[in-house]
C-alpha cells in the first residue's frame, strides 16, 4: 500500500509513458506503476548500492526482478537513454538541481520537493519548464507539493511562485496560520507581508 504522497505522485504519470524513477528508495512507485498497468517500460534508479539492493528484494517478492530494470546513477548523469518522465521525489531543491544539470532531462517532470518551492518554481521557469499540474497532500502531518512539470514557457507571479498553483484552501490557510505564528513570535514584517500577499491571493481564488 502506497502512502498517500507516493500514490498523488503515481497520479500524475501518464499511461504508457516510459518512465525512469530517480532516487527510487524501495521501488515502490515503479511496483505500483506496473501492477496497475499505468506503465510496464520503466526504470528504477539511485545513487545508493545499497538502496538498489533492497530494492530488488522488493521487485522480487511480486515477481518483477526481470521486468523493472535497475540502474545505480547519480541522477541522469549515467542514464544514457530518453524517458517521457522523470519523477524526482523525496529529496531538496538544491539536489533535485543538480540532477537537472543535465542534457538528458525528459519532457516530463514529476517533482516532489521537501524545501525552497519558491526556488524551485524559480528553476524550472527559467529552465523551459511550465506547471502542467500541482497537487498538495496532507500525509501523516506533513504538506507534501507535487508538480508536473512540461516543457513551456510561463510567467509566474511572484504570488504563484511563492504559494503554487494548486489553489488548494485548506494549504493556504494553513500557510497563513504559519505565518500569523511567525509574525506573533517575532514581529517580522516579512511575515506580514506574506500574510498581505496570501489574502490577496486567496481573494482571487475565491473570486474565479
Amino acid at each position: 500500500m502506497l502512502t498517500k504522497r507516493l500514490k498523488a505522485i503515481t497520479d500524475l504519470v501518464p499511461n504508457n509513458a516510459s518512465v525512469i524513477d530517480i532516487g527510487t528508495d524501495h521501488a515502490y512507485i515503479p511496483i505500483y506503476l506496473y501492477q496497475k498497468n499505468i506503465t510496464t517500460n520503466i526504470t528504477a534508479s539511485d545513487i545508493s548500492s545499497k538502496v538498489l539492493e533492497y530494492s530488488l528484494e522488493n521487485l522480487k517478492k511480486y515477481n518483477l526482478d526481470t521486468k523493472i530494470p535497475l540502474v545505480l546513477s547519480n541522477g541522469l548523469s549515467d542514464i544514457q537513454r530518453k524517458y517521457d518522465v522523470a519523477i524526482i521525489a523525496g529529496m531538496g531543491t538544491h539536489t533535485i538541481k543538480s540532477i537537472l544539470n543535465s542534457p538528458n532531462i525528459p519532457d516530463t517532470l514529476i517533482i516532489q520537493s521537501n524545501n525552497d518551492h519558491y526556488k524551485l518554481r524559480k528553476f524550472m521557469m527559467e529552465l523551459g519548464y511550465k506547471i502542467d499540474r500541482e497537487v498538495v497532500i496532507h500525509d501523516k502531518k506533513h504538506h507534501y507539493i507535487i508538480i508536473r512539470y512540461i516543457r513551456g514557457f510561463e510567467k509566474l507571479t511572484e504570488a504563484e511562485l511563492t504559494f503554487g498553483k494548486s489553489n488548494n484552501l485548506e494549504y493556504l490557510n494553513h500557510l497563513r496560520e504559519t505565518y500569523q505564528y511567525l509574525y506573533t513570535k517575532s514581529k517580522d514584517k516579512i511575515f506580514l507581508n506574506y500574510i498581505n500577499m496570501l489574502d490577496d491571493f486567496i481573494e482571487k481564488i475565491l473570486d474565479c
